[in-house]
């Protein structure tokens, strides 16, 4: 039994006890700071103002069509959620009025592959509309409102991308005058544009 206790203890007495620990290993954290999340758009649009009864793509009395320059000004949180102003005037008329428009969004966005992703606006904005109609009234109709729209942009450089969209601008705003008459007016356009990320 003696011998038993005393050869336990030799056999132990030479173990290694000692726990072996892994060591620690630091992965760095890669950052592209390449695109700091800012970017600058510029853009032309086409622009309807319509009566109440009509859309965008309407053929008839009681709609006007302006081209605008549009400016936005975003920020880009990650992949998914960013925030965008823009301003939009109108450059060339159709007819007889004269237009002018801002907003400030939440903007939603998924990518849909590594360039190409499709994106949300919701916000605030105003929209301004003036001229004279061919019975000499004068137009005015100005509001501040909720504006929507959706759109898909393409990225084709690093810091290059190219985006179309649709904005509702104003929807059912009491007008003094229009084409045909005292009526409520709506404003819709169509983007095209090229924004560079800083």
């Amino acid at each position: 039994m003696l011998s038993v206790i005393v050869s336990g203890n030799i056999v132990f007495a030479g173990a290694n006890t000692t726990r072996t620990v892994d060591p620690i290993v630091e992965i760095p954290l890669i950052v592209d700071e390449s695109v700091s999340g800012f970017y600058l758009g510029l853009g032309v649009s086409a622009v309807s103002t319509h009566e109440e009864d009509l859309d965008f793509f309407s053929i008839t009395e009681g709609q006007d069509r302006t081209g605008d320059i549009s400016l936005a000004l975003g920020y880009d949180w990650n992949e998914y959620i960013g925030l965008e102003a823009r301003y939009m005037v109108s450059i060339a008329k159709e007819d007889i009025v004269d237009r002018s428009s801002w907003g400030i969004y939440v903007k939603p966005q998924y990518p849909i592959t590594e360039d190409f992703k499709i994106y949300g606006l919701i916000g605030i904005g105003g929209f301004d509309a003036s001229g004279t109609n061919h019975f000499g009234q004068n137009i005015s109709a100005d509001d501040v409102s909720l504006q929507w729209g959706l759109g898909v942009s393409y990225q084709v450089y690093e810091n290059i991308s190219l985006y179309i969209d649709y904005i509702q601008v104003a929807s059912d705003v009491s007008a003094t005058a229009f084409v045909n008459k005292n009526v409520d007016v709506s404003s819709d356009a169509i983007n095209i544009g090229i924004s560079y990320h800083f």
